[in-house]
């Protein structure tokens, strides 16, 4: 175990360090929630998939595949796969430009706000209120999933473990602020690219070494996009279009369009956008492998499908090579959850504390604030991960529909229709995301399949938006400040 704590304790002394670096240049609560929109487009491109993909990548998405094979695993991956595409595509540089015309808006609650005129900053505050609700919920994810590493790979307490994680996720987040989270999340991304292609291939050197007719002993509905590998029936539409329905949820992750907005030349966005996508179709491919290999690596099943990805890195390298790629884990895991507690705590001290409580607060204390809203997220965040056997991917698929409904619709009639109001606006959020969290609840079955939460949720919300913007309309500013924004965007063309 001595060369895995070595790079363990090498790991986490480089993103400490990291944080208290940047520590010294983080003065105000723009540089702290933004980083002055000082971006680098590799580190934009890289830290924004990292943040995105999290434990669930390297945990979630290879038990998923390990225990449904493709017909569930392989339709999510192709939902992530076309949404952070046209995320980047269509979004990014729509959303760098519009937020620096309306005012500056450094949150995303601020830019809706801002774009939609709302003087009172009803659609601000109900914002603010979804993202501590679903960011707390998403947190909790990546804490569950530190436990489930550290039981896996020293044996402590899974309780332990975890606590050992939150510590680490806070120290570097509560000193450095955006630009640690994204610089850490870029050599986090760098690792978990170099885990995911290195620890499947050895994997299947060792299979092959040993007989390559064991791969024949596969179950072959395992492979395929249509058929439950339980039953070998055909799966149902519903389940289709679920995972497919995952990749909507990136038009709204306050943790990732952040990344959008920081960028330092918006000119430089179609070269993060196909460094962002090498990343992504790789990293899925590689995590779904994982999961399929795991059936025929493993000749007695796992008692937690989730460590598959951890186990088969037990049983392919040795001593600190394999700390490095448990590292690579433990990146996936700190990178989501520490642009989660930011983004959470920008909402508490910007959206809702300056805009109701003080609107002449110092950015000295708007930091403060910001600080102390993290440790108050990461402990609300334990409350939740206490119970080891919560499912790192089942938390998440709330979380991301919540997310997508509540803010992707709004997001993106935002950016796309001149006519859509604040009062719709307004609508579409409360609507998308009382709408996924009833259907959570509630959980029923249609003809016989169930259907991810994000597709009612999603359809509620628009049609809020538009039949509420309809009978509503925007004000002559609104319009104006669109216009403009469609032309500079017209000059500044992909």
């Amino acid at each position: 175990m001595i060369g895995i704590i070595a790079a363990f304790i090498i790991y986490f002394g480089v993103m400490i360090y990291i944080g208290f670096f940047y520590m010294k240049s983080t003065k105000t609560a723009n540089d702290y929630i933004l980083g002055n929109r000082s971006l680098d487009r590799r580190v934009a491109a890289l830290s924004a998939e990292a943040s995105d993909m999290s434990g669930w990548l390297l945990l979630g998405l290879p038990g998923l595949a390990y225990v449904s094979g493709l017909s569930e695993a392989g339709w999510t991956a192709i939902g992530l796969a076309i949404g952070t595409y046209l995320n980047w595509r269509f979004i990014a540089k729509r959303l760098r430009v519009y937020t620096e015309k309306a005012n500056d808006s450094i949150t995303i609650c601020e830019f809706f706000k801002n774009r939609f005129g709302d003087k009172k900053a009803y659609t601000s505050a109900i914002s603010s209120v979804f993202i501590i609700i679903f960011f707390v919920v998403y947190t909790a994810a990546q804490f569950v999933a530190g436990g489930k590493l550290f039981n896996s790979i020293f044996g402590l307490d899974y309780f332990t473990g975890m606590i050992i994680c939150v510590v680490i996720i806070v120290a570097y987040t509560l000193t450095g602020g955006f630009r640690a989270v994204c610089l850490t999340d870029t050599i986090q991304g760098m690792l978990m690219f170099f885990a995911l292609l290195i620890v499947p291939l050895i994997a299947l050197g060792m299979l092959f070494s040993d007989g390559a007719a064991t791969i024949a002993t596969i179950n072959p509905d395992m492979l395929s996009l249509f058929k439950d590998p339980g039953t070998g029936e055909f799966i149902s539409v519903f389940l289709v279009v679920s995972g497919l329905a995952w990749g909507f949820g990136y038009f709204g992750q306050p943790h990732i369009i952040p990344r959008f907005m920081g960028i330092q030349n918006p000119e430089e966005i179609p070269q993060a956008r196909r460094i962002a996508m090498v990343w992504v179709i790789v990293t899925l491919a590689s995590a779904i492998f994982i999961g399929l290999l795991g059936n025929i690596f493993f000749s007695t099943p796992l008692d937690v499908p989730e460590t598959v990805f951890v186990q088969m890195t037990t049983s392919t390298l040795f001593s600190f090579i394999a700390g490095i790629v448990y590292c690579g884990i433990l990146g996936a895991i700190m990178s989501t959850a520490s642009s989660q507690m930011l983004v959470a705590s920008s909402a508490i001290s910007q959206d809702l504390y300056k805009t109701f409580f003080n609107k002449n607060a110092s950015e000295t204390l708007l930091l403060v604030i910001s600080r102390i809203t993290v440790i108050i997220v990461a402990a609300l965040a334990v409350t939740i991960s206490l119970d080891p056997n919560s499912s790192v991917f089942g938390i998440v698929s709330v979380a991301w529909a919540g997310f997508g409904a509540t803010f992707g619709s709004v997001l993106l009639l935002g950016l796309f229709w001149r006519k859509a109001t604040w009062q719709g606006a307004l609508a579409g959020i409360v609507f998308g995301g009382v709408v996924v969290i009833g259907w959570y609840l509630i959980h029923p079955i249609i003809f016989g399949g169930y259907l991810y939460e994000m597709v009612p949720g999603v359809i509620a919300s628009m049609l809020a938006i538009y039949l509420v913007s309809l009978k509503t309309t925007p004000d002559k500013e609104v319009t104006d400040l669109f216009d403009a924004y469609v032309a500079e965007i017209g000059d500044r063309s992909t």
